[in-house]
């Protein structure tokens, strides 16, 4: 019986746990993706695309205002500067022209190379977004619950560490 309620209040923690992976990876598919394919783009045009597609993603899911951080604010958890800053890279794409030499359009395609990516000391490239956007912006409500379910989630890990006797 032990063991069964052990399990019982250990779920909570697990659901809370899959459903973050599965936020991370709604996020990744139509939003954090687009943003690395757009720093891949080998034009002015694919870039344009995967940007436009990333930011409906950010506007439809509110994600342009506000901070990821729940304790406290940080600079690098700045939704607002984090949209701001792709508009005005997808706003500065879409002023090439026609006649803009090539040689404009690859610096550019580097700069916003070098505006949407972070680099880390092992020479791996991330998406420069905001810690925690795949959950904004219920960031309080999932940090409650993972507080909350940890702590009842460890109860129930004695209780079923207990119940193998």
């Amino acid at each position: 019986m032990k063991k069964l309620l052990g399990f019982i209040l250990m779920l909570p923690f697990l659901v809370w746990g899959g459903t973050r992976k599965v936020a991370d990876i709604q996020y990744s598919r139509y939003c954090g993706d687009h943003l690395k394919r757009a720093a891949d783009a080998n034009t002015v045009d694919l870039a344009i695309t995967e940007m436009d597609t990333a930011l409906t993603y950010i506007e439809s899911h509110n994600l342009t205002q506000g901070y990821t951080n729940v304790l406290w604010t940080t600079p690098d958890c700045d939704m607002g500067f984090w949209y701001k800053n792709l508009t005005q890279a997808r706003d500065e794409l879409k002023a090439v022209k026609p006649e803009t030499a090539m040689l404009e359009r690859t610096n550019i395609l580097m700069k916003l190379r070098e505006t949407l990516l972070d680099h880390g000391s092992r020479g791996s490239e991330s998406v420069t977004q905001p810690e925690g956007i795949s959950i904004a912006p219920n960031n309080l409500g999932y940090a409650l619950w993972g507080w909350m379910s940890g702590l009842i989630g460890l109860v129930g890990a004695v209780l079923f560490m207990v119940g193998l006797d």
